[in-house]
């Protein structure tokens, strides 16, 4: 089942909806970070027939979303211009991710500020190498398409950029589909730790740039880089553009690192 198809099968609840995460969507032993955020999004943005676009939103990955699962939301705030809401998806070993999401209303500003200028480096999609592996994920087999976003260094460094979209592109939220492909890279550590390192998502912060993203053909352009790793702990900074190489999302993510 890809995303929008797993959304149409969820049986309702009264504060959300309940499902069963394939097989397909786990990376290890709990579903996928980005599927994780996609549903708590959904769940929290229908609450209300009026709810604005979402803005803002931070997200704890607390412990394995696997199985039967049930994703429940709860309106914390809504002013005149922006909402709060919480999101949560337990298991039958109880709570396994936490959410706060912010939508907000566009409105008029003075100040105009734009300081995520688009990689120099970055390979075009039209000459972006696939990436094929077949002891990657489920989910990035399953779900999604991947192409390499930089040239291949001599020297190693903190930080991963790829070329990503659903193998379905376009068919859900344009807000899910950018949580669902945000969270696609591997943390920007890797290159020096070694793919084979086990990690593990901690907590993720996104800030979208646009209350309507899109981008050609449904491809993000994702980059990821370290900036701190000690005792097990790393910190990374995560930046999203559309094809056009206009920016769309900030991010920071902190990750625990076994190795």
């Amino acid at each position: 089942m890809h995303f929008h198809e797993l959304i149409a099968a969820a049986r309702p609840l009264e504060d959300g909806f309940a499902l069963d995460v394939p097989d397909s969507w786990y990376q290890g032993r709990t579903a996928f970070g980005g599927l994780t955020a996609a549903l708590g999004h959904e769940a929290a943005r229908k609450l209300a027939p009026d709810m604005p676009v979402l803005r803002s939103a931070q997200v704890s990955f607390v412990g394995p979303v696997a199985g039967s699962v049930e994703v429940r939301s709860r309106l914390l705030r809504r002013g005149r211009n922006a909402s709060w809401v919480t999101s949560e998806i337990t298991t039958e070993k109880g709570p396994a991710f936490i959410a706060t999401y912010v939508f907000m209303s566009a409105m008029e500003s003075r100040i105009h500020l734009n300081e995520n200028p688009f990689p120099v480096d970055a390979v075009p999609i039209e000459e972006a190498v696939a990436f094929e592996n077949p002891n990657a994920p489920n989910f990035v087999r399953s779900h999604f398409e991947v192409r390499f976003g930089q040239p291949k260094m001599d020297d190693k460094t903190a930080e991963v950029a790829w070329w990503a979209r659903q193998r379905e592109a376009g068919a859900c939220d344009a807000m899910s589909d950018l949580l669902l492909c945000g969270d696609v890279l591997p943390p920007g550590i890797m290159p020096l730790t070694g793919f084979g390192t086990p990690v593990s998502s901690m907590q993720w912060q996104i800030n979208l740039f646009t209350a309507e993203p899109t981008s050609r053909d449904g491809w993000w352009f994702l980059k990821s880089s370290a900036d701190y790793a000690e005792n097990g702990c790393s910190s990374q900074k995560m930046m999203i553009w559309n094809a056009n190489g206009e920016p769309i999302a900030s991010g920071m993510q902190s990750v625990a690192v076994f190795g």
